[in-house]
C-alpha cells in the first residue's frame, strides 16, 4: 500500500521553533515553575504526538487536553507524562483515565460522589488523579463555591483519588482592560486561600497571562498553549513581550498553469474576470484542507511577491494570478514566511472575520504535515 505524501500540499512544523518557545516562556517565569503544554485539538492542528514528543524534550513537566480520547492517543503512543484532561468526562468513563494514569477534571461535587459510589461497587482500586476546576467567571465549568470546593477536597482524600491539582481559566487576559481580570484573578485568590494545603500543581496562567501578567501569576504552573506555537494570543491587539518563533509554514506548489484572455471568467460563480490578458496558476489546495473558502480574495506569497486569489476558493483547488509566468511545482506559501514577506495565522484570520486560533486548528487531516528539526 502506497502511503505517505502524494500530493505538494504540506504544513511545515518546526519543531526547533515550538522548543525555543518554550524555552523562552521558562526564562521569563520564576525559578522552579512547571510547564503544562497544551497540546488539544491536535496540537492546535500541529500534530499531537510529535508536539507532545517535542515539548517535553524541551522540558514541559506534561500535556492538557481537551478530551480523553486524545490523552489515550499520548498514551498509546508511549508518552506517559501528566496529561491533563481539560475538559469533563462522563464519569462512567473516568476508570479508563485512572488506569491509563490520565488526569481528569472535576468541576463539581456530584461527579466526585457518583466516581466514589462506582469505585465501591465496582473495586476499582487505581486512584484517578483529579485538578479540581474553578470558575472564576469564565462561565464554562468549574467550582463557583468555596464551601462545596472544600467538600470535594476532603472527598478527595478517598483512596481511589489523588488530588494532583486545582486551575482556572481566565477571560480576558489578552485584554488592555483588565478590570474583569483582575476580578477573576480576586476571585482565584480565595479559593487558594481556603486550602491550607495545596495540590502538586496549581495553575491559573495561560498563554496571555504568561506574556502579559507574569506579575500576577499566584500559581506554580503555566499552561503554555498558542504562544508555544509561536503566536500572539492576541492576534495583534498587545505587542509580544517573548520572543517567539512561528513554528508553521502552509505551502503547495502549483499544479496548472494557463493564460486566461481578457473577459474571460474564474471559479464558482464567475465571481473574477480578467480586465486583460494575465497568467492564472492553480493550486491543489481548498477549504476542505481549512484553506477557507472567506479567503477569496485573499493574497499567497510566489517568488518573494504576494499574488491575489483569483475567484473563489473551491473545495480541492483555488487559482490565483501570477505578476509571469511561472512553471508547474512553483512553491507557494499560503502562511508562513518567504524571503521579506510574511502571512501569519493573524492575517488570514482579519480576512475571515474570526482568530488565529480558529486558522491554525482548522487545517484538516489531509494536509500532510512535515516535522523539522
Amino acid at each position: 500500500m502506497i502511503s505517505g505524501r502524494l500530493r505538494k500540499t504540506e504544513y511545515v512544523v518546526d519543531l526547533g521553533a515550538l522548543k525555543h518557545n518554550i524555552q523562552a516562556q521558562r526564562a521569563a517565569l520564576p525559578a522552579g515553575s512547571k510547564i503544562l503544554a497544551v497540546v488539544k485539538a491536535n496540537a492546535y492542528g500541529h500534530g499531537l504526538v510529535p508536539v507532545a514528543q517535542a515539548a517535553l524534550a524541551a522540558g514541559a513537566t506534561g500535556t492538557c487536553v481537551a478530551v480523553l480520547e486524545e490523552a489515550l492517543e499520548l498514551r498509546d503512543n508511549g508518552i506517559d507524562a501528566l496529561t491533563l484532561v481539560l475538559g469533563i468526562t462522563p464519569v462512567e468513563y473516568a476508570h479508563i483515565a485512572a488506569t491509563a494514569g490520565v488526569s481528569l477534571t472535576v468541576g463539581s461535587l456530584d461527579w466526585l460522589q457518583e466516581y466514589h459510589r462506582l469505585a465501591q461497587v465496582n473495586h476499582w482500586t487505581e486512584p484517578l488523579r483529579v485538578h479540581l476546576g474553578v470558575d472564576t467567571g469564565m462561565g464554562r465549568i468549574g467550582f463557583t463555591d468555596i464551601d462545596q470546593f472544600k467538600q470535594a477536597v476532603d472527598l478527595l482524600k478517598y483512596p481511589e483519588f489523588k488530588f494532583e491539582g486545582m486551575f482556572t481559566h481566565l477571560a480576558t487576559a489578552d485584554s488592555t482592560d483588565t478590570t474583569y481580570f483582575n476580578k477573576q484573578v480576586h476571585r482565584w485568590q480565595k479559593f487558594v486561600d481556603s486550602l491550607d494545603q495545596l495540590p502538586p500543581y496549581v495553575h491559573m496562567a495561560n498563554s496571555a497571562i504568561g506574556m502579559w501578567h507574569r506579575k500576577q501569576i499566584t500559581a506554580n504552573t503555566v499552561r503554555m498553549g498558542i504562544s508555544m506555537y509561536g503566536y500572539n494570543p492576541s492576534g495583534d491587539a498587545i505587542k509580544e513581550t517573548l520572543d517567539l518563533q512561528p513554528i508553521g509554514t502552509l505551502k503547495t506548489a502549483i499544479c496548472f498553469v494557463k493564460k486566461l484572455k481578457a473577459g474571460e471568467s474564474v471559479s464558482y460563480g464567475a465571481t473574477y474576470t480578467a480586465k486583460h490578458d494575465e497568467w492564472l496558476a492553480t493550486l491543489p489546495i481548498g477549504y476542505a484542507d481549512g484553506y477557507s473558502r472567506s479567503l477569496t480574495g485573499f493574497k499567497v506569497i510566489v517568488d518573494g511577491q504576494f499574488c491575489p486569489i483569483a475567484g473563489r476558493v473551491c473545495m480541492d483547488q483555488m487559482m490565483i494570478r501570477l505578476p509571469k509566468y511561472y512553471p508547474v511545482d512553483t512553491p507557494v506559501i499560503l502562511m508562513g514566511k518567504s524571503g521579506q514577506l510574511k502571512l501569519t495565522p493573524t492575517d488570514l484570520a482579519k480576512k475571515v472575520g474570526t482568530i488565529n486560533y480558529e486558522i491554525l486548528t482548522g487545517i484538516s487531516h489531509r494536509v500532510h504535515r512535515v516535522y523539522r528539526n
